[in-house]
């Protein structure tokens, strides 16, 4: 934040390089740029400063996939003010100025705003998928949807942001699912002890994700019958 010292009826403004200061005089901008150091009256001035850096947003939430199967995702949003003066028309960024803080927390706005618009992406899309094609590819798709859709989001362009770029760290389904997924190849490999080691074809590991998915409710009952 701003360093502001006071001497008398006077302010004097002292701003870092990765912040962007707008000055309004009367309702007239006075002063508008990174870095900025100047003198101001309180009284008739309202000072905004908008971080111009880049910004990390970490996003976890759930999603149910096609099949109505809960899964975990993790992800993350870069974003940067790409239009400060916009910016700080849209949303209040104005400091206190006495102390150079900000007067409300516009950060919050902003990470809710990016939370919704790309939990709801991602939602839609897991929501036409099956289990098993979220298991395998869903990565890269909810990367590349989320992408896209906060790109062209009509709101943030208006509002003067700008997404820097998506990750996607996992996709992961319900504890009892995931183990489940993992049972067929431990026992495969386990049948197998003179084999040195196995490597098994995407289509192999596709199939049995689909019908471990699409039949979750028949392992049980294949346990009871092999107890008795």
């Amino acid at each position: 934040m701003s360093d502001i010292t006071r001497v008398l009826f006077l302010r004097h403004l002292s701003a870092s390089a990765t912040s962007h200061v707008v000055h309004r005089r009367r309702g007239r901008v006075v002063h508008s740029g990174q870095g900025l150091a100047f003198w101001f009256r309180p009284l008739t001035s309202t000072v905004s400063e908008v971080p111009v850096d880049d910004r990390e947003l970490p996003l976890l939430f759930h999603a149910r996939t096609a099949d109505f199967q809960d899964v975990t995702v993790l992800a993350s949003v870069s974003y940067r003010f790409a239009d400060p003066e916009l910016v700080a028309t849209r949303l209040d960024f104005g400091i206190e100025t006495d102390l150079g803080t900000w007067r409300s927390d516009p950060l919050d706005q902003v990470s809710t705003l990016l939370t919704q618009l790309a939990q709801q992406h991602a939602l839609d899309l897991l929501a036409s998928m099956p289990l098993a094609e979220a298991m395998t590819g869903g990565v890269a798709a909810v990367r590349e949807r989320v992408g896209t859709g906060l790109a062209a989001d009509e709101r943030l362009r208006d509002t003067g942001i700008a997404t820097v770029g998506v990750r996607v760290v996992g996709i992961r389904p319900e504890p009892d699912v995931e183990r489940a997924l993992q049972t067929p190849t431990r026992e495969l490999a386990g049948s197998l002890p003179e084999i040195g080691s196995l490597t098994l074809s995407p289509d192999v590991v596709t199939g049995a994700l689909a019908r471990l998915a699409a039949a979750p409710s028949e392992a049980p009952s294949d346990a009871a019958d092999r107890g008795r």
